[in-house]
C-alpha cells in the first residue's frame, strides 16, 4: 500500500513514505531534498543515469536536478525526506555561495541520525525551535563546517539570553523572538549560545521548566499543576524531561521528597 505523509515545521518540509507500486514521473525541486531509505532500495535516475540508495542510503537531490523515483523491486520501499529552501539553507549555514552536493547517494551513520530525527522532530509536531536547532546541526554536518570558534564567550549576551529563556519558562520556546530581542539571526544565537553555555537554547529552556516544575512540586505537591503551569503536553511529557535529568519521574521524586517530610514529622 502507497502511504505519503507531510508536515511543516520552522520552514522544513518533512515527508514519511511508503511505496510499492507508485513510480514519481520525472520532476524536479525547487528545494534541496535530503533523504533516507529505511527499508528496500530507491531506483532513480538522476540527469540521465541510474542510481539505487539501499537501506541507510542518504539521497541528495540539488535544487532543479530531475529526478524520477520507484522501489526497486516487488518488495516495495520505505523511506523519510526533508525538503529544505535555497535562501533557509544558506541562512542556517552562513554560506554566500549556493551549495551544491556532488554526489546523490552517500553512506554515513551520523547523518543519516540527524536526518532521521529531524524528519521525526517534525512529523511529531514537536516545538520548531527543536527542529531549528536540529536543521542547524544537520547542515554543519552536511557542509563539514565548525564554527564553534567563531563564537567567543560574551558574559553579558549570555546572561541577557538566559533571562529571556527564564521569562518564557511558562510558554513555548520561539527563537525568532528572543534572537530578535538580542540583535541575531536565529542561527547565529543557536550557535553562540551552545558555544557559549555547552548547550542549546532548546536544551537550556527544559532544563529551565523542568527545574520550575520541580520547585512548584515541592512547594505544592501537585504534579499536575506543575504540568499546566509550565506548559508540559501532560504528564508524560514532563515524566520523559524529568528523568532525564533526575533519572525519575516527577511522581516518584515528589514520594521520595513526601516520605522525607513524614519521616521529619515522626521524629518532632
Amino acid at each position: 500500500m502507497d502511504r505519503f505523509v507531510y508536515k511543516k515545521s520552522a520552514g522544513i518540509t518533512a515527508l514519511s513514505a511508503s511505496m510499492q507500486d507508485f513510480t514519481y514521473k520525472k520532476h524536479a525541486h525547487e528545494e534541496y531534498a535530503i533523504g533516507v531509505t529505511l527499508r528496500g532500495i530507491q531506483h532513480f535516475h538522476l540527469n540521465g543515469n541510474l542510481q539505487l540508495s539501499h537501506p541507510s542510503g542518504i539521497m541528495l537531490f540539488n535544487p532543479e536536478d530531475t529526478h524520477d523515483g520507484m522501489a526497486h523491486d516487488a518488495d516495495g520501499l520505505d523511506y523519510v525526506m526533508l525538503y529544505i529552501g535555497p535562501k533557509l539553507l544558506l541562512e542556517v549555514t552562513g554560506e554566500k555561495d549556493i551549495i551544491r552536493f556532488p554526489e546523490p547517494v552517500v553512506y554515513n551513520a551520523q547523518l543519516e541520525r540527524k536526518i532521521r530525527q529531524l524528519a521525526q522532530t517534525v512529523l511529531n509536531g514537536q516545538n520548531e525551535a527543536l527542529s531549528s536547532e536540529m536543521l542547524l546541526s544537520l547542515a554543519d554536518s552536511l557542509i563539514q563546517t565548525d564554527h564553534s570558534a567563531n563564537y567567543g564567550n560574551d558574559n553579558a549576551l549570555i546572561k541577557k539570553a538566559k533571562d529571556s529563556l527564564h521569562a518564557h519558562v511558562k510558554g513555548i520556546l520561539t527563537l525568532d523572538e528572543i534572537s530578535g530581542e538580542l540583535g541575531m539571526s536565529k542561527y547565529q544565537f543557536i550557535r553562540s549560545f551552545k558555544s557559549a553555555a555547552g548547550i542549546t537554547p532548546y536544551q537550556y529552556f527544559l532544563n529551565a521548566k523542568v527545574e520550575c516544575a520541580k520547585q512548584l512540586i515541592e512547594q505544592t505537591g501537585d504534579i499536575y499543576e506543575a504540568v499546566t503551569e509550565y506548559g508540559f503536553v501532560d504528564l508524560t511529557h514532563l515524566n520523559k524531561h524529568f528523568k532525564s535529568i533526575y533519572g525519575i519521574t516527577a511522581f516518584e521524586y515528589w514520594s521520595h521528597i513526601a516520605h522525607k517530610g513524614k519521616r521529619k514529622e515522626l521524629w518532632r
